[in-house]
C-alpha cells in the first residue's frame, strides 16, 4: 500500500499511521503534551498549599480585629485581605485584594489579545497579527512589573512590623515572616514565582513570534501556526493563575 493511500484511506484508523490525531500538527501536539505535563506541577503545589493551610488553624476573632500572629504558640494563617491589601500610590490605604485583582485583569485581558492575534493569524492579516501580539507582551510585561512591585511590598512588609516573641519583624524572606507561619511565605514566593518564570518565557516567546511577524517568516510560510502554539501556552499561564488566585488569595 502506497503512502499516498495510507494519507487519503478514510477506511484506516488513526492508529494505523500516516493520520494526524484530532487533526492537530505534530507542533501544537507536542504543546499539548508539555501543557498537562506542567498542570501537573501547578496541581501538586497547589494541593500541597492546601494541604498545609489546613493543617494550621485559622483567625477565629472578628475580620476588623485581626492581627498578625505575635506568638509561636499561636501560629494562625493569616487572612489574605489583610496581607495584600496595599495599592501603589496609596500609602497607607486599606484595599484588600484590589492591587491583586487589577493583576489578574491584566492578565486575562493579554488572554483576549492573544485570542485576538490568533484569529487574526488564520486571517493571514499580517499587520493584525503584529497589533495583537505587541498588546499580548505589554500586558504581560506590565503583569510581570505588578508581580515585582507586590513581591517588594511582601518582603519589606508593614511599616509597624510585628513584634513576635520579643523580636519585631518586617515583611517574609525564607526565614522570617511578619503575617504568620513561615510556610505561608515559602509557598507565597515559590508558586508565585514559578508562575511568574512561566509568564517571563511566555513573554519571550511572544517576542520572538512578534520579530518573525514583523519580518514575514510566517507569511512566507504561507502560516501563522506558530501563533496559535504560542497562544496556547499563553491561554495556560493565564488559567493557572485563576487557580493560584483561588487557591492562594482567596482560600
Amino acid at each position: 500500500m502506497s503512502s499516498t493511500t495510507t494519507l487519503t484511506n478514510p477506511k484506516l484508523s488513526e492508529w494505523d499511521g500516516g493520520q494526524r490525531p484530532m487533526k492537530a500538527t505534530y507542533g501544537k501536539l507536542m504543546m499539548w503534551f508539555f501543557l498537562v505535563s506542567d498542570a501537573f506541577t501547578f496541581a501538586s503545589l497547589l494541593i500541597a498549599y492546601g494541604v498545609v493551610r489546613f493543617m494550621h488553624p485559622a483567625y477565629e476573632g472578628a475580620y476588623s480585629q485581626f492581627e498578625f500572629a505575635t506568638s509561636s504558640d499561636n501560629f494562625y494563617w493569616p487572612i489574605p485581605e489583610k496581607v495584600f491589601n496595599a495599592f501603589p500610590g496609596l500609602h497607607g490605604v486599606d484595599a484588600p485584594l484590589m492591587f491583586v485583582g487589577l493583576m489578574t485583569f491584566i492578565l486575562i485581558l493579554s488572554s483576549v489579545t492573544m485570542v485576538l492575534a490568533v484569529e487574526a493569524g488564520e486571517r493571514k492579516s499580517k499587520a493584525e497579527v503584529e497589533k495583537w501580539m505587541l498588546w499580548t507582551i505589554v500586558g504581560g510585561v506590565t503583569f510581570l512589573g505588578c508581580q515585582a512591585w507586590e513581591w517588594s511590598h511582601f518582603i519589606h512588609g508593614t511599616d509597624e512590623g510585628v513584634i513576635r516573641d520579643g523580636v519585631q519583624i518586617f515583611g517574609a524572606n525564607l526565614h522570617v515572616n511578619q503575617y504568620g507561619p513561615q510556610l505561608f511565605a515559602d509557598f507565597f514566593f515559590f508558586i508565585t514565582g514559578f508562575h511568574g518564570v512561566h509568564v517571563t518565557s511566555g513573554v519571550i516567546i511572544n517576542i520572538v513570534i512578534f520579530y518573525n511577524v514583523v519580518m514575514g517568516t510566517y507569511e512566507e510560510r504561507g502560516s501563522y501556526e506558530m501563533i496559535e502554539k504560542g497562544g496556547l501556552y499563553w491561554h495556560f499561564v493565564d488559567l493557572v493563575w485563576v487557580f493560584v488566585f483561588t487557591f492562594f488569595y482567596l482560600v
